[in-house]
């Protein structure tokens, strides 16, 4: 039998995925100033970044449909 949907702590861990994802972007854009890289290697972090700006984006939208989805008294 499949568990039941807990969306009790959706919100608090998508803050969490927002935060560790903005981090990495802090520590590639650190890594690009105090490395010697190859020019291949300093697209490849800066398209690393890119993607993870997506889904700091995807994140926030989620983010926000559970807090309206517990705003509109569904969980409490």
């Amino acid at each position: 039998m499949a568990k039941p949907d807990d969306r009790s702590n959706n919100a608090e861990r998508l803050d969490e995925m927002i935060q560790n994802t903005q981090q990495n972007i802090q520590e590639a854009n650190e890594s690009l100033q105090n490395t010697d890289m190859t020019a291949s290697q300093k697209e490849q972090i800066k398209e690393k970044n890119e993607h993870r700006q997506e889904s700091i984006q995807q994140f926030e939208n989620e983010r926000n449909e559970e807090q309206a989805y517990r705003e509109d008294g569904h969980l409490k």
